[in-house]
């Protein structure tokens, strides 16, 4: 298969990324395993540095739609690779969940017993959050007021500013150079740091593949339309449409804007010697 690596690598990264992710989220809901949400916020961080020291001699690791959107939009990578990524990471994050339901399924159903709640109702989102998001969300409590323009707008900017920093800290497919050795651990900081200011409005998704496919799953699963409760399609809009729009905008941005004043200031320096 021509483009057998590629598929593993975002299908590996995807899954150990989903995998640690939403599995901060499962123990915290379940257990009350992580207490606040910089705790959670760095077993992200922590399960995106290493998905992408695992998979980056693969695939250069995406390990996100909007990332590989923004790759192709930005001239970094050939949009024939596209539907390979977007079918590797979707398959890898609905595997993570698959594993995760067989993991704490017993679990689950004991807490959702202890507490009344009766899959696939409205207030089953208390659970399905574990695997896909909402917004508001569900554990900030009554505090956090969200409509579906703050929500798009939260996942966009939050994704634009993960992009930027991808940009940033990588050239294309440049993770495995000696002096990128540290961009996956900055990366996953990248992500903690958005994280812990945006999951209370929209539990920061900043990946259509990490909500979209663990969502399916629990879908399937029994919470039904609970797992698609919004009648604005904010599950399209907000977790999907928005991080992707955030990542085309920030690879413009530094693409049209930034990497000019780089290549620039390498000139200069090469005047100046």
């Amino acid at each position: 298969m021509k483009y057998a690596r590629d598929f593993a690598g975002e299908f590996i990264g995807t899954f150990i990324l989903v995998f640690f992710g939403c599995g901060s989220v499962v123990v915290t809901v379940l257990f009350s395993a992580l207490i606040g949400l910089f705790q959670v916020a760095i077993i992200w961080g922590i399960g995106v540095a290493l998905a992408i020291y695992a998979t980056r001699h693969l695939s250069c690791a995406h390990l996100n739609p909007a990332v590989s959107v923004a790759m192709v939009v930005g001239k970094r990578m050939s949009p024939s690779k596209l539907p390979v990524y977007l079918v590797a990471q979707l398959a890898g994050a609905f595997f993570a969940a698959a594993i995760l339901y067989v993991l704490f399924s017993s679990s689950i159903t004991q807490y959702e017993s202890i507490h009344a709640i009766v899959r696939g109702t409205p207030e089953s989102v208390k659970t399905a959050m574990m695997f896909g998001e909402f917004y508001p969300n569900p554990g900030a409590g009554n505090t956090a007021m969200v409509s579906t323009w703050t929500a798009i707008l939260a996942e966009g900017f939050g994704t634009f500013g993960l992009v930027f920093m991808i940009f940033a800290l990588t050239e294309g497919c440049n993770l495995g150079r000696p002096d990128d050795s540290l961009a996956p651990l900055f990366i996953g900081l990248t992500v903690t740091a958005i994280i812990s200011i945006l999951a209370p409005l929209t539990q920061a998704g900043l990946n259509p593949a990490r909500d979209l496919a663990p969502r399916l799953f629990s879908y399937l699963v029994g919470w039904g339309d609970a797992a698609f409760p919004d009648n604005h399609y904010g599950f399209l809009t907000v977790y999907v449409l928005g991080p992707i729009a955030g990542g085309i905008i920030a690879a413009l941005v530094f693409t049209k804007i930034i990497e000019p004043l780089f290549k620039n200031k390498a000139n200069d320096d090469c005047l100046c010697r």
